[in-house]
């Protein structure tokens, strides 16, 4: 039989509450409020500044020696190409498993699988040399290059997001198929104009949890690209904090929030769809 709990039980559950909220928002709003400090210091960093000012962010827009709208350009153009390259090349995969059953189906499925359990910076070495030797007979290719840091976050995204993408095309009638067959449609038009619509939500979901990985990752992108016309966002930070960096934490700061608007503007418009997709596959029906 259910019995309402406690006074003091409610109390303690609200008091947890608050504290993992807090415990979460805090160092947001520290950063905010650095954005907005007119100090430029973080020794005299307080949380309510005591005149507060838009000049780190003028700054980013205006001080020639900061090429941050360069950064956020090239952290789209990498992010967004990887998101959708993923999404296309796992969603083939990811039909290709759930619908046809050929020899070495399951070891291609295990074989995935495992290669997730070694991750990319075990191969660092690999890569960055193969990098190097690529861009001798491919220029636009290799090391210290764009396209080149691409290929390379698409080799790490191709086998859990394959995956992820089975589970929900599982759950897909094959009758809705079989229809678009008989009305004369071939395979693939059965998959671009029948199953892709209805995979949305999950499609959602592997390209925003890719957007956002390629977006904030720093070690591979640190050591693959030189020069800080060839920085993504998240490397080009490191610049505020290499040296001096007490004297440059409100830009950093400034330049931390308007990095993480962007996500926030990319996450809003999908969660609905973020939330479906990531449910759907969860019971094969």
């Amino acid at each position: 039989m259910y019995s309402r709990p406690s006074r003091i039980g409610l109390i303690v559950r609200h008091a947890l509450i608050w504290i993992g909220v807090i415990y979460a928002l805090f160092p947001v709003l520290w950063i905010l409020s650095a954005s907005f400090n007119p100090t430029n210091n973080l020794l005299e960093q307080k949380l309510i500044p005591a005149n507060p000012t838009l000049e780190h962010y003028r700054r980013l827009f205006t001080d020639p020696t900061i090429p941050f709208p360069k950064w956020v350009l090239n952290t789209v153009i990498v992010s967004g190409t990887t998101a959708v390259i993923t999404v296309f090349l796992c969603a083939l995969g990811a039909y290709a498993f759930s619908r046809f059953r050929f020899r070495g189906r399951r070891a291609g499925l295990l074989a995935l699988l495992l290669v997730q359990m070694f991750p990319q910076m075990l191969a660092m070495v690999a890569i960055y040399l193969l990098l190097i030797k690529i861009k001798e007979f491919i220029p636009w290719l290799g090391y210290n290059t764009h396209p080149g840091l691409i290929m390379v976050y698409l080799g790490g995204a191709m086998g859990f997001n394959t995956w992820f993408m089975k589970g929900y095309f599982d759950t897909i009638p094959r009758s809705v198929e079989e229809s678009a067959l008989v009305d004369g449609a071939t395979p693939f038009q059965a998959f671009l104009r029948i199953v892709l619509p209805l995979a949305r939500p999950i499609l959602a979901v592997v390209l925003i949890i890719q957007f956002i990985t390629t977006y904030s990752e720093y070690v591979l992108a640190s050591i693959l690209l030189k020069g800080t016309e060839m920085y993504t966002l998240a490397v080009g930070l490191r610049f505020f904090i290499q040296q001096a960096y007490d004297r440059r934490w409100g830009v950093f700061s400034a330049a931390a929030i308007l990095g993480a608007l962007l996500i926030l503007a990319i996450f809003l418009p999908l969660q609905k769809l973020i939330i479906s997709g990531l449910t759907g596959g969860a019971v094969k029906e």
